[in-house]
């Protein structure tokens, strides 16, 4: 056991010190180049750049994100990444789905239960602030994430900043 955890935690330093040479780099790379799932290399990230909430959350979260408006809405798996933007329809759990439906590009069927957690990040990516909400499945890979929206600037959306900094701060003090 004394062995696993010293390969664990060489591999976290080793993880560490990739996203400390560039911290804005794209996190899927990272978890596919040492050849771990994403949420080991979520849980790497420096302090400050991610919240974990446990899945259980995952109606809560989602009611808090339906109302920030258009947002970026991405599955990113290693086959390509989808991004759609849109507003959040609410959902509702049934026949073993959470099922979202309404007047948004974004809608269809989730296995809410898979989701063992879901991550707030606060990080740079390509040298500009992203700020995202992630939900990680039970074999620690992305379902898909949630991207505070950008202005036709490509500076981020006050509103949905304020908002996701409140949802953290939430979290944080496990008050969700």
């Amino acid at each position: 056991m004394g062995a696993a955890i010293d390969v664990l935690s060489s591999l976290q330093e080793r993880i560490r010190a990739d996203l400390a040479e560039k911290p804005d780099g794209v996190l899927e790379a990272l978890a596919e180049r040492h050849r771990v799932p994403y949420r080991t290399v979520l849980d790497c990230l420096p302090d400050g750049q991610a919240v974990r909430i446990e899945g259980a959350r995952f109606e809560s979260v989602w009611s808090e994100l339906t109302a920030w408006g258009e947002i970026m809405f991405i599955v990113h798996t290693k086959d390509g990444v989808f991004e759609c933007k849109g507003a959040l329809p609410p959902g509702a759990a049934g026949r073993g789905y959470f099922n979202i439906h309404g007047d948004s590009p974004i809608g269809g069927h989730l296995r809410m239960d898979r989701c063992e957690a879901i991550y707030l990040l606060d990080r740079p990516f390509f040298g500009k602030r992203s700020c995202s909400v992630q939900f990680v499945s039970i074999e620690g890979e992305a379902m898909f994430k949630v991207f505070v929206g950008r202005n036709e600037d490509r500076s981020l959306k006050a509103d949905q900043v304020a908002r996701f900094e409140a949802l953290r701060a939430k979290a944080a003090a496990g008050s969700l």
